[in-house]
């Protein structure tokens, strides 16, 4: 009893923030789902049993996440989420833009410094981060002395997410029938990834069908839209056989597409994330770790299926399965209760405009090729019918020649009509000119003005910002993203894990909010986070 005593009197002695100090996370894993909407936490939840349906139930996911900017697109959300800031602060503004110093369209990633490193393949692609302005949650760990893996079948999602250097940071080659990184990340090969990808060859999957996980009876979506536009080999309806990777390179290209666009690429991602968490013994070491995963396929297949689509509501069935696996794995290699999640997405994606008219809604494709005509003759009627603006839209922005746009700049009221006539093509709501968005930024409550400011970088954007009507789109088959809609906008936010607490806080909260607070929670200082720490669904 005496010795009881003592140390209950010595336990309430000591500073209470050592008695209640948490135990801090040994890893944290970064999940997004390329193309998830908010709202499919909520229609496909019944069908989950695995690991979205752990994150879900045991995990905080905030009601109201959503993106508050315009360029609502793959590169830009990593980016955010990877650097906790948004587009103004890291630069990044679209998928490609127009780079003012050559004239040409380039990519989010392309860095001509560094050169492609194939495990398999002959891609020669130029993938860097050179573009992204600001460091990455993974470039503080590395920085703290922990380690990184990174993966995604798209380059810009595993690097956008990695930063500027990493154990394994590895994507989806060129050729789309192998794996690839860059001398970004390493100078040869990475003999852990070299390994598993021997051992599993994409090629082990030939000869699958993807077949309905459930019983048709308890899909909300049908199994055949007419608008749906599938790859090449699929039909609208299941099942939907890989096929081989024979014949000639034309059929072997066919047969990875459709391989990628299939639940077996995120399974395998998944498997692949689980075996280099072990290899590099993330979660294991003195500092804190990362594993950043991003699976893509559904982002790929949903381009082409839409939201409303059998195929996307089955695809999450099997990404759920996918995500339990992947979880499971780090309960074995790490412990449990031994590191956090943060699962969020890049972005929405819109109905396709036949299914939206069809149900009465407003939509329809609004065309790149005659926006871009409006501009130039728009540019034409100010400036003489010799200017030639080479009008060139990338994602919803145009950009023109640098000395036409001198030039209109200089000539009153003529930017102004070339927005007025950018404006007036269907589907267009709104037109902001790079001079507009310039301007002292006086306080407002414009949703557009303020989704256009946070998107935009001077000397790095378009000259116009397009701000799409709700169920527009710049495409001519499908379905697509890149608005400041809401169903572009509202993604998952959502934690779980060590440090915390299950609920469904209300609280405002963006994708850019995650790195911050995983930063929170593992010690990790990363000040160039503009994010908050998101302390609603901390313990």
């Amino acid at each position: 009893m005496r010795r009881l005593i003592l140390i209950v009197a010595t336990l309430c002695s000591l500073p209470l923030a050592l008695v209640a100090a948490p135990r801090r996370p040994a890893l944290a894993v970064l999940i997004v789902v390329d193309q998830m909407r908010a709202d499919y936490l909520t229609r496909f939840r019944a069908h989950w049993t695995g690991g979205l349906k752990r994150l879900v139930d045991e995990g905080a996911s905030f009601s109201e996440g959503a993106y508050p900017y315009l360029s609502t697109v793959t590169c830009v959300g990593h980016s955010t989420i990877g650097t906790g800031t948004l587009p103004l602060t890291h630069g990044v503004v679209q998928n490609t833009w127009v780079d003012r110093r050559t004239g040409a369209v380039v990519p989010c990633t392309d860095d001509p410094s560094v050169d492609a490193v194939n495990y398999s393949g002959e891609a020669t692609a130029h993938y860097g981060v050179a573009r992204l302005r600001v460091p990455t949650f993974g470039d503080a760990i590395r920085a703290n002395g922990g380690h990184v893996v990174a993966l995604a079948l798209k380059a810009r999602s595993a690097m956008m997410l990695a930063g500027r250097g990493g154990d394994a940071v590895t994507w989806a080659s060129d050729a789309m029938d192998g794996w690839q990184t860059s001398t970004q990340y390493a100078q040869a090969p990475v003999s852990a990834v070299a390994a598993y990808v021997q051992a599993h060859p994409i090629d082990a999957d030939a000869g699958q069908t993807w077949t309905l996980s459930l019983p048709a009876s308890r899909y909300a979506a049908s199994d055949d839209v007419a608008s749906e536009d599938p790859p090449s080999g699929w039909g609208r309806t299941f099942p939907h056989p890989l096929g081989r990777p024979t014949g000639t390179a034309k059929d072997r290209t066919a047969f990875y597409d459709r391989w990628q666009q299939s639940p077996f690429a995120d399974a395998y991602v998944a498997r692949m994330a689980a075996s280099l968490a072990d290899t590099f013994e993330l979660g294991r070491h003195a500092q804190p770790d990362l594993l950043a995963v991003s699976f893509s396929t559904p982002d790929l297949l949903g381009h082409n299926y839409g939201p409303d689509s059998r195929e996307v509501e089955d695809a999450y069935v099997r990404l759920d399965a996918s995500i339990g696996t992947l979880l499971a794995a780090l309960d074995r290699s790490v412990g449990r209760g031994r590191y956090v999640v943060a699962l969020s997405a890049d972005h929405g994606v819109a109905a396709l405009p036949e299914v939206a008219t069809a149900a009465g809604r407003d939509a329809g494709r609004a065309s790149g090729s005659a926006a871009v005509a409006a501009v130039n003759a728009a540019v034409a009627a100010q400036l003489g019918a010799d200017v030639k603006a080479d009008a060139r839209l990338t994602g919803t922005e145009v950009t023109l020649r640098p000395d036409v746009m001198a030039r209109l700049s200089a000539t009153p009221g003529a930017v102004e009509a070339v927005a007025r006539a950018l404006a007036a093509q269907p589907g267009v709501r709104r037109v902001f000119s790079a001079a507009a968005l310039t301007a002292p930024a006086a306080p407002t409550t414009d949703a557009d003005l303020i989704a256009a400011r946070l998107s935009y970088m001077p000397g790095v954007s378009g000259d116009f910002l397009v701000a799409l009507k709700e169920g527009w789109i710049f495409s001519t088959s499908g379905t697509t993203h890149g608005s400041a809609n809401a169903y572009d906008q509202r993604v998952p936010v959502l934690l779980y894990g060590t440090g915390i607490r299950r609920g469904r806080p209300r609280a405002a909260a963006t994708p850019a909010d995650l790195t911050p607070t995983l930063a929170h929670l593992t010690g990790v200082p990363f000040p160039s986070a503009t994010g908050r720490v998101l302390r609603e669904a901390l313990r």
